[in-house]
C-alpha cells in the first residue's frame, strides 16, 4: 500500500515562509518523480513543482518560480516544498503526488498515480 502524507500547512501572513513535507511509505520512492499541486476553492488542481531523477531535476509553475523550492531526501523518503514570499493567491490545499515512471517531469494531475490527502495553506494579508 502506497501512502503519501503531507504536513506543514497552516495560516501565515503575506511575505512569510512555510515548508511543506510529504512522507512516502509503502515502496521505495527514490526512482519516482514527485510533484506538488494545489487547489483553491472553485478552481482546478494546478501544478506547482516537481522533481525527478538522481540529479534532482526540477520544474516549477511560473507563478511560484523563484519563490518556491522543491527538494527531496531519499533516505527519509520525503519531499519538501519550501515556500518563501507567500502571497494571498498561494492560499490553497496543497497535495503531494508520485509518478512511478519517473521518466519525465509531469505537470498534469492525471499523470500521477498516488496522492496524499492534502494540507491547507492559508495566506492572510
Amino acid at each position: 500500500q502506497v501512502q503519501l502524507v503531507e504536513s506543514g500547512g497552516g495560516l501565515v501572513q503575506a511575505g512569510d515562509s512555510l515548508t511543506l513535507s510529504c512522507a512516502a511509505s509503502g515502496r521505495t520512492f527514490s526512482s519516482f518523480a514527485m510533484g506538488w499541486f494545489r487547489q483553491a476553492p472553485g478552481k482546478e488542481r494546478e501544478f506547482v513543482a516537481a522533481i525527478r531523477g538522481s540529479a534532482g531535476v526540477t520544474s516549477y509553475a511560473d507563478s511560484v518560480r523563484g519563490r518556491f523550492t522543491i527538494s527531496r531526501d531519499k533516505a527519509k523518503n520525503t519531499v519538501y516544498l519550501q515556500m518563501n514570499g507567500l502571497k494571498q493567491e498561494d492560499t490553497a490545499v496543497y497535495y503531494c503526488a508520485a509518478d512511478p515512471s519517473g521518466l519525465l517531469v509531469k505537470k498534469k494531475p492525471y499523470e500521477y498515480d498516488y496522492w496524499g490527502q492534502g494540507t491547507q495553506v492559508t495566506v492572510s494579508s
